[in-house]
């Protein structure tokens, strides 16, 4: 049940399941509590990115943030390196991406990272927000945050 009150109002709202989707919600639910995810937060770097002529040619401070499902928890139980995601590895190629590619918009830039870490490192999710710092006069940053999985991942729609 939700509750929400307003000056002298309270609504109330409980949300029901179908009886025939419940297992399919719980199970789709459960398979993502079961998820490992590492995180790189609050990365800076500076790399050329931007549409206007200057943005071409003077280095911008942008932050990254990294949420990166584990493609097993393997490593978890076994405390072996083998078995887990090297993040250093995946730091080395972020900043092999922005040292050697310029992209005109954020949302690029976020995409092909985004697709990097699905396909080299095998992760069936990932999360990347990437912001500019102190672009805009009043604005501490502005980015974007998109959410990208493998195809190997089979989504459920209710």
């Amino acid at each position: 049940m939700f509750s929400q009150k307003t000056d002298k109002i309270q609504y109330n709202f409980v949300y029901f399941i179908p009886a025939d989707s419940t297992s399919l919600f719980l199970n789709h639910f459960s398979a993502q509590s079961l998820m490992d995810i590492i995180f790189l937060h609050d990365y800076k770097a500076k790399t050329l990115i931007g549409i206007y002529p200057w943005e071409r040619i003077v280095p911008q401070t942008i932050q990254l943030d990294l949420e990166i499902a584990l493609p097993s928890s393997r490593a978890c139980q076994t405390d072996n390196f083998e078995d887990a995601l090297d993040y250093a590895q995946v730091v080395q190629r972020i900043n092999a991406i922005l040292s050697h590619h310029h992209f005109s918009l954020l949302e690029a830039l976020a995409e092909h990272i985004a697709q990097v870490i699905l396909s080299e490192f095998h992760a069936p999710w990932v999360k990347v927000s990437i912001a500019k710092l102190g672009i805009i006069r009043g604005v501490k940053k502005l980015g974007i945050r998109i959410e990208r999985k493998s195809k190997d991942q089979i989504e459920y729609t209710p």
